[in-house]
């Protein structure tokens, strides 16, 4: 078999645990990555997981970039293509992952020679510290490629700031694609002309300090400045208060905070779906913090259909104490967090996936009767930021609007202070009369 292949993905077939390559858009990263693993279980059995952060169906996998570059090399005859699965003659397999909440599955992976973990600048620290240890094979490799986004994503921190022992790192841009494309070079170049920034980060693989439309990008800015994103230790003086989002396919995901004078120290984060709400009880008691009480959004108290129960019932059955926080506009809540945002502290290792997500949280536009609207996306980001929301209501709830009195039925008589007023002048007068009389 004769197959092309750019030098700058050379590394791919010498020995590494790690081999990760980042960069800008048109570098050929993927292309390269596909086009090596089927080399590599073509010459010999291998078995390949191929991973993303999350994975809702095989549509967001690299199965259909495989199968492409299948034909492309043409290996039709050694390799099966199935709906989940693709399978080589000499016993190599290609599995499909995502790797968010998936600790029980990836259990099962621990054969696996070679982990290639795609778009991995989303991938969450928690995901990384489950998925490495998997990974433990006489020889095996976990492979990473990327368009980095900020410079505080895990991924970035793990292999660019603090490479691990056995870690081959390149960053490779569109200058490294001998087959770059004349179309995506035209778009470079008026990018280049245009806009100077979204160059760097687009086409130069260059970090950004916040992603455009994030919601909290001055907060989070400001925390990083004060230096209030650091190690915040747990006082046990002072009672632990939760503050949750809820879902089951979606994330449900929980925010852990003391309250002080003048401050809020957020000292933990939890997440996890499609799990019973006893699952989150569970793992707040393994914590050992002596808790307060446990805000819910507002759907907490929504009564299930099947079982007449809500969340808020199911969690007071278990033992705890629960407040729902009123429902408000999410506009009114991104402002109610970014009203404490200035004065929280957070534990950075035990609040890291937490803040990723804040920082990731961000505007998209939609259409609304034909008119672009700046609305919060709904992504994996958005359930953290809602659960921030229950946090800023619950901890700092709305006040409530002073009452309007009417002021012509005061106390002075039927007419109110004015016709109090009449009442005095009509008396001095007739003073004043019966004096000159």
């Amino acid at each position: 078999m004769k197959a092309e292949f750019p030098a700058a993905f050379q590394f791919l077939f010498d020995d590494a645990r790690y081999k990760v390559a980042y960069g800008g858009r048109g570098s050929g990263k993927s292309w390269a990555f596909a086009r090596a693993l089927l080399i590599l279980g073509a010459q010999r059995k291998l078995r390949i997981l191929c991973a993303r952060e999350t994975m809702r169906s095989m549509a967001d996998s690299v199965h259909k970039l495989l199968s492409d570059q299948i034909a492309e090399l043409g290996l039709e005859g050694h390799y099966s293509i199935e709906k989940a699965r693709i399978t080589g003659a000499n016993g190599t397999e290609f599995i499909f992952a995502g790797l968010k909440h998936n600790a029980a599955a990836l259990k099962s992976y621990e054969a696996v020679d070679i982990c290639w973990v795609e778009e991995a600048q989303s991938v969450s620290k928690s995901s990384w510290a489950t998925l490495i240890p998997t990974i433990r094979a006489v020889g095996s490799e976990i492979w990473a490629s990327y368009n980095p986004d900020l410079d505080t994503d895990a991924t970035h921190r793990l292999f660019v700031h603090n490479p691990p022992p056995g870690a081959v790192v390149r960053k490779v841009n569109f200058d490294g694609n001998p087959w770059f494309p004349d179309v995506l070079r035209a778009e470079m170049e008026h990018c280049r002309e245009t806009d100077p920034d979204a160059f760097s980060h687009v086409w130069l693989g260059c970090c950004i300090s916040n992603l455009d439309g994030a919601i909290y990008a001055n907060e989070l800015r400001a925390a990083d400045k004060d230096n209030r994103i650091c190690r915040v230790p747990y006082d046990p003086s002072k009672p632990v208060h939760t503050f949750w989002d809820l879902g089951w396919g979606d994330l449900v995901c929980i925010w852990f905070a003391q309250a002080f004078p003048f401050e809020y120290r957020i000292i933990d984060y939890l997440d996890g779906s499609q799990r019973a709400i006893g699952h989150y009880v569970a793992e707040l008691q393994k914590r050992g913090y002596v808790y307060g009480i446990d805000y819910l959004p507002w759907d907490g108290a929504k009564k299930d259909l099947g079982t007449g129960k809500s969340i808020e019932d199911h969690m007071r059955a278990l033992g705890r104490k629960v407040q729902v926080v009123p429902q408000l506009r999410v506009a009114d809540g991104i402002d109610a967090a970014r009203t404490i945002f200035g004065q929280c502290w957070f534990d950075a290792e035990k609040c890291a996936d937490g803040l990723q997500y804040l920082r990731r949280y961000r505007y998209g536009t939609i259409a609304t009767l034909g008119t672009p609207t700046r609305e919060p996306l709904h992504d994996d980001a958005s359930h953290a930021a809602d659960a921030f929301r229950t946090l800023a209501v619950g901890l700092r709830p709305p006040k409530k609007k002073e009452p309007r009195y009417e002021t012509a039925r005061h106390s002075s008589g039927a007419y109110g202070w004015m016709g109090a007023l009449l009442l005095c002048a009509y008396m001095c007068v007739h003073v004043l009369r019966s004096i000159t009389c």
